[in-house]
């Protein structure tokens, strides 16, 4: 049986080749909205959380404290956990930002999301160097695979110091906790991490303990653009 590629195969290669521009554009599109767009901190969780769910309370809650202080508050967009950082921004007085993402199933952009804020993507990650470049912190609440990849997306690159140290804040310990026992007693334990890397995050469940350590931080760091 042969493998070689045939006409298909090549006609797909010649369309990824024109693929970049339409990948340039949305990178231009989003640099040059969220440049207009003062400190930020990017909210991340789950698109299934209901509004009855106190997780969904917590992410308005802080989301309108960090307003009230003067920073926007970016989400991806959607329902669930972001609809809730949307709501609690606007409730807050602080810009609210949506960086949506075309899929076929769960995702639509959210009623609070400002009308000029709103960014739509169809590449990950594309969504997530926008998400990493603008964003001065990171909270962090219950959410499935989407969540986990934008979470050790900013781990990674402050450990490798590919951006500056940045705030990461798990909100939530119930949720948190077996992650960060795996990470202390099998990725540390085993020497593929180091002892330092377990005070590149906080762990709490309160609302004004979360927000209090970002402010402490920009105390003594600057606030600007990641690279």
């Amino acid at each position: 049986m042969s493998h070689k590629p045939g006409k298909d195969w090549n006609e797909i290669k010649s369309n990824d080749s024109w693929a970049i521009f339409k990948i340039m554009a949305e990178f231009v599109q989003g640099y040059e909205k969220m440049a207009r767009i003062g400190p930020s901190v990017s909210v991340f969780g789950s698109a299934r959380t209901q509004a009855h769910n106190e997780y969904y309370q917590k992410a308005v809650n802080i989301s309108k404290m960090l307003g009230e202080r003067g920073y926007g508050v970016i989400t991806g967009g959607g329902p669930g956990i972001m609809e809730a950082g949307n709501k609690g921004a606007q409730e807050g007085g602080g810009q609210s930002i949506g960086l949506n993402i075309d899929l076929p199933f769960e995702q639509s952009g959210n009623q609070y999301i400002d009308q000029d804020s709103n960014l739509k993507f169809d590449y990950f990650f594309v969504r997530k160097v926008v998400f990493v470049k603008y964003s001065q912190a990171f909270v962090v609440l219950p959410g499935g695979f989407g969540t986990m990849d934008e979470l050790f997306e900013a781990l990674t690159l402050i450990q490798t110091k590919k951006i500056e140290r940045k705030p990461i804040v798990f909100l939530g310990t119930a949720y948190w906790q077996g992650l960060i026992d795996w990470i202390k007693n099998t990725m540390l334990a085993e020497g593929n991490i180091s002892e330092g890397d377990l005070d590149l995050f906080k762990v709490c469940d309160d609302e004004e303990e979360a927000v209090k350590y970002i402010d402490d931080f920009f105390k003594t760091h600057s606030l600007k653009p990641n690279f």
